[in-house]
């Protein structure tokens, strides 16, 4: 289990989601059959409050992850965003870090089906053909909408090198597998896709403010399904 301080940026995300209902303690069954102790929403996060400190967040997380000493993240040219929540989520982040830390990056997201009038095509935003592009996620469970989006980006000649998403579950499958892991060896490798919050940082969180009975029901669930590569 990680041991990492929580970051600032970590901190104000977590009381703002559970402020909005966004992530919430409990008992919820999963798509998998699981019993989660706690439940992640990023389509609640949808204040223009709460939408400044997720894009906060993301761009710290990427600032980071590039300049880490060990298994960085690949210098980029595109934000991607893949439809419905990717978009915003994209956008914002390509401000903050052009605004905030001086890196402008262009920016780009997908239609789910390709428009056969106007300009056309299934990708709207700058083009990535021949580019180097990060896609942000919310959420990777199975990984389907990063693996489309992806495919999406190959067939418009465009190098994906990396993924950060929102939150990850540290899960292994039903299969004993991590989809991180899979993800991150279509991408280019360890180090590929970076998270801003991840179970372990939850549980650092609640241990940090005294939530022990949730505390324990999260170590059970982490015990049983947590991915402890």
């Amino acid at each position: 289990m990680s041991t990492d301080a929580l970051q600032r940026y970590q901190t104000e995300l977590l009381v703002q989601a559970e402020e909005v209902g966004a992530l919430k303690f409990g008992e919820f069954t999963l798509k998998s059959g699981r019993i989660s102790p706690y439940f992640f929403n990023a389509g609640l996060m949808s204040s223009g409050k709460i939408l400044e400190t997720i894009a906060n967040a993301y761009a710290a997380t990427i600032v980071d992850a590039l300049d880490a000493p060990t298994n960085p993240l690949p210098a980029f040219d595109v934000i991607f965003g893949p439809a419905y929540k990717g978009i915003a989520l994209a956008a914002c982040t390509a401000l903050v870090l052009s605004s905030k830390y001086q890196r402008s990056y262009g920016f780009a997201y997908d239609r789910k089906e390709a428009k056969d009038h106007g300009e056309g095509g299934k990708l709207v935003g700058v083009p990535v053909q021949g580019k180097k592009v990060l896609i942000l996620d919310d959420v990777m469970t199975a990984g389907t909408a990063v693996r489309l989006a992806i495919e999406s980006i190959q067939v418009a000649g465009g190098e994906v090198v990396g993924v950060v998403q929102l939150l990850n579950r540290e899960e292994r499958g039903n299969d004993g597998k991590s989809t991180v892991e899979e993800v991150e060896a279509a991408v280019g490798g360890k180090g590929r896709v970076q998270s801003v919050l991840k179970m372990t940082t939850l549980m650092a969180w609640l241990e940090q403010i005294g939530k022990a009975e949730v505390l324990d029901k999260m170590k059970a669930y982490w015990d049983e399904y947590g991915w402890k590569a």
